[in-house]
C-alpha cells in the first residue's frame, strides 16, 4: 500500500525560499506517514519560467535537492518534485527527481516533450526515455505536464512494468478540460492509478492555474480531486488492485508494436 500526497501549490515566481516554505506550511498540516509519497508540481521552486540558466541547478548540491532530501528524511517518506538541472550543454532539463526517506536521490526522469509552442525547447533539452521506480510495492512512471499529450509515452512506461503514473504540470486553465480528460484516459488505457499533480495562481507570462489536481485508480475512477485552491490531496494506492483488475480485464495482453 502506498499513501500519495499531492500538493497542489501556488508558486511563488523565481523565489526558491518563499516556495519552500510555502511546501513546508502546506506539509505541517498533513503530517505525511513514513514511507508515503509527496509529491509536488513541476517547478515547483521556480514556476514555469524559461529563465533557465538562471534558476538551474546541480541535482546532488543545488539549494532545491537539499529542500526535497530534508524533507523526506524529516517525514520518513519519498519526496518527488519538478526541479531544473545543470547538464553538460547549454540547455539544462526539466526534471522530476525523487528523493527516498533517507533523503538520498532515488531516481530522475527527464521531461521527453518540451512544450514548444510555449518555447520549452529551445530553453531547455528534452529526456530520453521514461524511467520507473518502485515505491511502496508499487512499480512508478514520472511525467511532467505536455508529456500528458502523448499516449506512446505511458505505453512505453506501462510496457517496462508501470502501474503508477504521477504528472507533475503547470498546466493553464485555458486547457484544463484536456487536463482532466487526459488523465483519465491514460489511467483507463494503461489499467495504472495516475497521481495529476498541477499548480494554481498566476504568473508573469502571464498564465493562470486552475489547480484541479486529481488521483485516479486504474478504472478510471477518481479517488480524490481538487478544486482551484492550494490543498494537499491524499489518497491511498493498492497493487493489489492494479493486479487484480489486470487480470480481471487483461486487455493489455493484446498490445500490439507498429
Amino acid at each position: 500500500m502506498l499513501i500519495v500526497h499531492a500538493c497542489q501549490m501556488d508558486i511563488v515566481w523565481e523565489d526558491k525560499p518563499a516556495n519552500f516554505a510555502r511546501v513546508a506550511a502546506r506539509l505541517t498540516g498533513v503530517d505525511p506517514v513514513p514511507g508515503s509519497l509527496v509529491v509536488l508540481p513541476e517547478m515547483f521552486a521556480t514556476g514555469f519560467s524559461m529563465n533557465a540558466r538562471a534558476v538551474a541547478e546541480d541535482i546532488q548540491t543545488g539549494v532545491t535537492a537539499g529542500f526535497l532530501s530534508g524533507l523526506a528524511r524529516q517525514y520518513g517518506c519519498y519526496v518527488l518534485g519538478g526541479v531544473v538541472t545543470r547538464t553538460g550543454d547549454d540547455r539544462p532539463r526539466n526534471e522530476a527527481v525523487v528523493f527516498d526517506p533517507s533523503g538520498a536521490l532515488a531516481g530522475r526522469y527527464a521531461k521527453m516533450y518540451p512544450f514548444t509552442p510555449g518555447g520549452e525547447g529551445a530553453h531547455y533539452a528534452a529526456g530520453d526515455a521514461p524511467v520507473v521506480w518502485e515505491i511502496g510495492g508499487l512499480r512508478v512512471a514520472p511525467l511532467i505536464c505536455y508529456d500528458l499529450r502523448f499516449p506512446e509515452v505511458f505505453r512505453e512506461a506501462t510496457n517496462r512494468g508501470a502501474e503508477t503514473f504521477v504528472v507533475i504540470a503547470s498546466w493553464p486553465v485555458a486547457r484544463a478540460h484536456h487536463w482532466d480528460t487526459l488523465l483519465r484516459a491514460r489511467a483507463i488505457e494503461n489499467q495504472a492509478y495516475v497521481v495529476g499533480v498541477n499548480r494554481v495562481g498566476t504568473d508573469p507570462v502571464p498564465l493562470t492555474y486552475p489547480g484541479r489536481s486529481i488521483i485516479v485508480d486504474p478504472s478510471g475512477a477518481v479517488l480524490a480531486e481538487a478544486s482551484y485552491q492550494e490543498t494537499v490531496l491524499s489518497a491511498t494506492l493498492d497493487p493489489r488492485f492494479v493486479a487484480s483488475y489486470r487480470r480481471e480485464l487483461p486487455f493489455l495482453a493484446d498490445r500490439r508494436d507498429f
